[in-house]
């Protein structure tokens, strides 16, 4: 077969504030690749299925980021999931699935010692392994389980800082606790209440530092946001509490960082910051996901 059309999304230029389409990331047509004679090398040839737009992209996306930036005119690279078309290793074949870190192409080839084949007895969307059955399942379930469940007590409080990715009932630990959750409309407030969060704000409307003041002290704080939430959640947090560092998107886009003011309360409440990405809990827990978020999927419980 003649070599095809092989379509890239590739990362032009190092953005200054929001990225913008057609210039930090181009759609790049002019790639091809030879399907039955492509060398893998003991990798796969896969066509990409789907493929998840993660935050953590943005931070890569800065000049001066000394941690794996992206470099520029090459292809994006994120999770997704893919169908293999050839296989050159022995634990993968042709038409099965697989999920892992796949380059923005329509066909990519991966290494299998960083992917892993998906059953997917239970028949639900593909998309599902790049959000809850994903990274950003994984993140949540990884975090919790690792950081959180160890000690948790009946009538701790957490604060989520957005009701936003996984779903909130994937961060509903194994023993009760009361919730607090942050949403960003009056619509997404309803649907998170209506999944039993005990109380749910939104916080373009309403004062966090407010609601915490309320309903705190915390003792679980889940943050993908950082800021003036962060801050919040320093005032008024309970001796002891747990800070789960996933995210401070609101500073990725901007030119200078926040800078938060009372960082001394982690002393004077004796608190634990873990700042955690999901990758390195994968190996830890992935097995615990896999065998038990894609039923929840499929029986709409998540």
């Amino acid at each position: 077969m003649a070599p095809s059309q092989n379509g890239t999304v590739i990362y032009k230029e190092h953005p200054t504030g929001y990225p913008v389409l057609r210039k930090t990331v181009v759609h790049d047509e002019s790639q091809t690749l030879d399907l039955d004679n492509a060398p893998l090398q003991g990798g796969i040839l896969t066509k990409v299925l789907v493929l998840s737009i993660n935050p953590y992209l943005r931070h890569k996306m800065q000049a001066k980021n000394p941690l794996n930036p992206l470099v520029s005119i090459r292809a994006l690279k994120d999770f997704g999931v893919g169908v293999v078309l050839r296989s050159d290793n022995p634990k993968t074949k042709a038409g099965d699935h697989v999920y892992g870190m796949f380059r923005d192409k329509r066909s990519s080839r991966v290494t299998p010692s960083k992917s892993c084949v998906i059953e997917n007895k239970e028949g639900i969307p593909w998309s599902a392994y790049v959000s809850v059955c994903g990274i950003s399942g994984q993140t949540t379930h990884h975090g919790l389980t690792e950081f959180a469940k160890p000690v948790l007590k009946n009538g701790h409080v957490a604060f989520v800082t957005a009701a936003s990715g996984t779903p909130a009932p994937c961060r509903r630990p194994a023993r009760q606790i009361n919730r607090t959750e942050a949403a960003g409309s009056d619509a997404k407030v309803e649907f998170v209440r209506s999944l039993g969060t005990d109380v749910v704000f939104n916080y373009k409307a309403t004062s966090t530092m407010e609601v915490l003041k309320r309903e705190g002290p915390i003792n679980i704080y889940w943050d993908n946001i950082g800021g003036e939430s962060l801050e919040a959640a320093l005032e008024y947090a309970a001796h002891n509490a747990h800070f789960l560092i996933c995210g401070m998107i609101l500073t990725y886009d901007t030119k200078e960082p926040y800078n938060v003011k009372n960082l001394q309360n982690l002393l004077w409440c004796e608190s634990m910051f873990h700042g955690f990405l999901g990758g390195w809990l994968m190996a830890k827990y992935d097995k615990e996901l896999y065998g038990t978020f894609p039923a929840l999927v499929a029986s709409g419980k998540f």
